[in-house]
């Protein structure tokens, strides 16, 4: 798969880290080489290099190849358990999710120490209000939306990886009932 290079002064994606990437999961995805995982390739990043490939279409081609390591991934574990069982084990983590995303303002997750930054409390809280309104109410929510959320550093603010965990376990969720 070949991406469109950025400018020679715009920074984008190092082309060799990213075809390397590739080449393993194509391997992967014919089992024919290492085993990856939907989880692997949401977290893969890329070195950035001027004139390198355009970050939005690795993005996009990122996302869709997680898609389809998670679709696998489901269709494996629902031959394992049942579809039954699957749909209780998404149910329940869907709920944990909401439980959490439910709670008081500024209470949601684990806060850092005096003297060090972590996710501002306002952004995920926003941001936590989304997911009530996903669940409760149906509102929309991608799970592009979800993987590219941003948040600003504060001083006593949530723990980055208590955040980054319950974010990953919703895009599992939502790749679960798509």
């Amino acid at each position: 798969m070949s991406f469109a290079r950025a400018g020679k002064k715009t920074i984008g994606y190092d082309p060799e880290a990213v075809d390397a990437f590739l080449h393993t999961a194509r391997l992967a995805f014919q089992g024919e080489g290492e085993p990856l995982t939907s989880q692997a390739v949401r977290t893969v990043s890329f070195d950035t290099v001027k004139g390198g490939y355009v970050i939005a279409e690795v993005d996009a081609a990122i996302e869709r190849l997680e898609d389809a390591f998670a679709d696998r991934e489901r269709d494996e574990q629902i031959a394992v358990m049942g579809l039954d069982a699957w749909n209780v084990q998404a149910r329940a983590i869907a709920q944990e999710i909401l439980n959490r995303a439910a709670r008081d303002e500024g209470r949601k997750f684990v806060r850092t120490s005096f003297l060090t930054y972590g996710y501002h409390t306002d952004d995920v809280d926003a941001f936590a209000d989304r997911v009530v309104g996903f669940f409760q109410h149906g509102q929309p929510l991608s799970r592009s939306e979800v993987r590219g959320v941003g948040f600003r550093a504060q001083l006593r603010g949530y723990t980055e990886s208590q955040v980054d965990a319950m974010l990953d376990e919703l895009v599992r969720v939502m790749l679960a009932v798509k």
